[in-house]
């Protein structure tokens, strides 16, 4: 069939009026530019699932693509579980524009192919859907959120009975699966799902709050949910563990998928934080803590000088990782392979095992003896036991434990942070992130890199090459090159699993003579100067 006449068959089995139209529009244009990009492939599982802008077609999120991966997966399910007695599924969902109705299209289909469907009773966070996976017993489990992404998009995370995200080979047998299903107007249907109650959000809250020990709880915090399903669950939380209420981002407290006071919903991204950040100074916070959308990541902010400033995710991920290990929580410390060195030594100064894994917290999910975890993008695991995957509920709420435990001692999270610099040398990281409109930018830097990389960057020689593909030190093969550098800086380049950016992460190391202030300086210059140099070796 040509463009158009694949058009007309998806566009017969679509059963969403809007996308109808939509699609109908572009026929009767004679679209064939837009209509071949939209059916040029279909979206594929990444980093975490399926994720892209909605719209009609099969390279957009839409009911057709959800009822193909619904049914895709329950093929999975149901081969998985021959003699095994019937699979089970738990689908969650968050505020973004049709995630109720995709969450409900997956229950109807898992339903009527023959697995018992449960459905959250209304959008909660992500890690409340992890947890509901091995808190009910389930085989597996569906969020229906695109987590940090731009307002047009939205996205499906699966997970299995661990409550960790899907990895090879998993991921390739779902795809095929999903590749498998014939038209999704003609795939049975059943409405005798389970409609959960508030009981699982309830034991999970009474479960999240437990991971606070006992100790000071004298912190001002200022609290960001980003437009998103965060700000109940934490406040009930907050509250379980006997911390002061939070002061909530009035602007950005309630769900709303348009996002109207961010560009982008991100923490990380340049002015998203500026309202915590004015409210803070009104109330004199300690700290600033935020979600995303879905609140599996947290973004922390700390009290300097006469105003404030956001941690890292390097940062925020060493702190609550140096907690855990003076708490002597036994097990395996990891981070993924684009987060800094840091908790590695600092896992060897304490004898415990320490690991890194690929991009993406699928990867740290799998270890079998986790004690903690984190991945520089603001994904924090502080409670391994509750579920597999990153939880901004129980992060903040670590935050705010070692803020208060801090504050009591008349110090601050910037002074722990010192601490560890002058121990284990100023660990300075940062990014060269490129949005790009045309995928082949991407492409021909990543060539660049493999065939002629720089031979200098920052006035350092470039000492290493190492291809991802090729593998690194044990890790699976991923599209990646790992540049290392004199003394103790690298560099590692690949292309994001979750949106069209090329990103480059650096790391420059800096021991602490005389002060870290001192010692910031030359590592924030000598980052400055490699990341230039990178940017003019890939043309960007």
């Amino acid at each position: 069939m040509d463009v158009v006449d694949r058009a007309r068959d998806w566009l017969s089995q679509d059963p969403d009026p809007t996308t109808r139209a939509e699609l109908q529009a572009l026929i009767d244009a004679g679209d064939e530019a837009e209509l071949t990009e939209r059916f040029s492939g279909r979206l594929q599982f990444g980093t975490a699932g399926l994720r892209g802008a909605l719209g009609a077609g099969p390279q957009r999120m839409n009911r057709v693509i959800v009822a193909q991966a619904a049914a895709g997966l329950a093929a999975y399910l149901l081969r998985e579980h021959v003699g095994a007695g019937r699979p089970s599924v738990v689908v969650g969902y968050d505020a973004r524009s049709n995630s109720d109705v995709f969450a409900r299209d997956t229950a109807e289909i898992m339903q009527g192919a023959g697995v018992d469907a449960h459905l959250l009773p209304r959008h909660l966070p992500t890690p409340v859907l992890a947890f509901a996976i091995r808190h009910l017993g389930v085989s597996s489990g569906v969020m229906v959120t695109a987590s940090h992404n731009p307002p047009q998009d939205n996205g499906y995370k699966v997970y299995l009975a661990d409550s960790s995200q899907i990895v090879p080979p998993a991921d390739a047998d779902i795809s095929a699966a999903i590749d498998a299903v014939g038209r999704v107007d003609e795939l049975p249907r059943s409405i005798d799902y389970t409609v959960l109650g508030d009981d699982v959000a309830t034991a999970y809250a009474s479960a999240a709050a437990s991971v606070a020990t006992d100790g000071p709880r004298d912190v001002v915090a200022v609290y960001t949910a980003m437009h998103g399903v965060g700000r109940d669950t934490l406040v009930d939380v907050v509250e379980r563990a006997g911390f002061p209420a939070l002061h909530p981002v009035a602007e950005q407290a309630d769900p709303d998928p348009a996002f109207p006071t961010v560009a982008f919903p991100n923490p990380e991204e340049p002015g998203a934080m500026d309202l915590a950040l004015k409210l803070a100074s009104s109330v004199g916070a300690d700290v600033i803590v935020a979600n995303d959308p879905d609140a599996d990541r947290c973004a922390v902010g700390v009290r300097e000088g006469e105003g404030y400033r956001m941690l890292t995710g390097d940062q925020v991920g060493v702190l609550l990782g140096d907690l855990w290990l003076r708490r002597g929580v036994p097990g395996t410390y990891a981070a993924s392979i684009v987060s800094s060195d840091l908790l590695g030594r600092l896992a060897a100064a304490q004898g415990r095992a320490w690991q890194q894994t690929l991009t993406g917290f699928k990867w740290i999910g799998k270890i079998g003896d986790l004690a903690y975890g984190y991945e520089e993008a603001l994904g924090y695991c502080v409670s391994p036991h509750l579920t597999r995957d990153k939880d901004g509920i129980t992060a903040i709420l670590e935050v705010l434990e070692l803020a208060a435990d801090l504050k009591a001692q008349g110090r601050t999270l910037l002074d722990r942070l010192d601490d560890l610099y002058r121990e284990h040398g100023l660990h300075h990281t940062g990014q060269l992130s490129v949005r790009v409109d045309d995928l082949a930018i991407i492409a021909d830097a990543m060539r660049t890199l493999r065939t002629a990389p720089p031979a200098a960057l920052g006035g350092l020689a470039v000492t290493a090459v190492d291809d991802l593909e090729n593998g690194y030190r044990g890790l699976p093969p991923t599209d990646g090159i790992r540049l290392g550098l004199e003394g103790d800086t690298r560099i590692i380049c690949r292309p994001s699993g979750t949106e069209p950016k090329l990103k480059c992460y650096v790391e420059v190391v800096v021991p602490v003579d005389d002060s870290v202030a001192a010692a910031r300086e030359v590592a924030t210059a000598r980052l400055e100067a490699i990341t230039a140099d990178l940017a003019a070796a890939l043309g960007l």
